[in-house]
């Protein structure tokens, strides 16, 4: 039996990552006006947080709340007003190491400000600050496959509660020695603002089922390796398409054996 697939359609599209410092940035490389160079990612100041806040922003914090609210801005949303789903590897790296440092040594008293950057939703707690949001959030984490965990979950929430849902997709790196065991090389991230209907700033229909076939290969050998390198990056496929203007599917990196199938139809 054809499973049916979860439909909605994107609204707006946040991007950050090493090279690519915003989405109007990554369109022009993966609609193949520039070319790709990397360089370190930058992090824009969280200028919407009360100083208090914003001088303990971690970099995980400052790269959610950048792809988050360029995803709303794109889409003319009110960010306080929307469900969100957060989706991770892993949490703070810079803050777990740090942590660690502090237990190896024989003062093992945590600064309440290290503990509660260093937790799994701490970008979340962060985005509900900033925005004053009281809407629902969810937080999930799938190891390499948490972008396409979150995709499913945002999707599935714009079908059930048929309201306006912002994934955030995201990843950071960790120092050494626990690189060079999660070798995730810088931060980066994306954001889709997932509609349950058409609208007027409508970009694209998006269509997801199970698939059992191979995950989509990039052309562009830089843009490829950041695909591998983040695990957020595994929807590059997807912002590829929608970045050219091009209809049609792709397989996106799932839980092997079993990927995503995502098919746009731009409006």
């Amino acid at each position: 039996m054809t499973p049916t697939p979860l439909v909605a359609w994107i609204e707006g599209v946040g991007f950050l990552a090493p090279g690519l410092p915003d989405w109007n940035a990554a369109r022009a490389v993966m609609g193949g006006e520039q070319r790709y160079a990397a360089a370190p990612s930058e992090l824009p100041l969280p200028a919407i947080l009360p100083p208090a806040e914003r001088r303990r922003a971690s970099r995980i914090v400052k790269l959610t709340l950048a792809i988050g609210l360029e995803a709303a801005n794109h889409g003319a949303a009110d960010a306080g007003t929307l469900a969100t789903v957060f989706a991770t590897s892993g949490a703070d790296g810079h803050t777990c190491h740090a942590i660690c440092e502090q237990l190896a040594t024989d003062d093992r008293q945590i600064s309440p400000t290290r503990f509660h950057n260093s937790v799994h939703n701490a970008g979340a707690g962060y985005w509900g600050i900033a925005t004053g949001s009281m809407a629902p959030c969810q937080v999930v984490c799938a190891f390499d496959a948490s972008f396409g965990a979150g995709l499913l979950d945002a999707i599935g929430q714009v079908v059930v509660d048929h309201l306006p849902t912002l994934l955030i997709a995201y990843d950071s790196e960790y120092p050494e020695p626990l690189h060079s065991k999660r070798t995730v090389p810088d931060c980066g991230g994306v954001a889709l603002l997932l509609s349950p209907g058409r609208t007027a700033r409508s970009l694209a229909q998006i269509e997801v089922t199970p698939t059992g076939a191979p995950a989509e290969v990039l052309v562009d050998a830089g843009l490829e390796a950041l695909r591998l390198a983040i695990p957020a990056m595994r929807s590059l496929p997807l912002l590829v398409n929608l970045a050219q203007g091009k209809s049609g599917s792709v397989c996106l990196d799932y839980l092997t054996p079993m990927q995503l199938n995502v098919h746009l139809q731009l409006c």
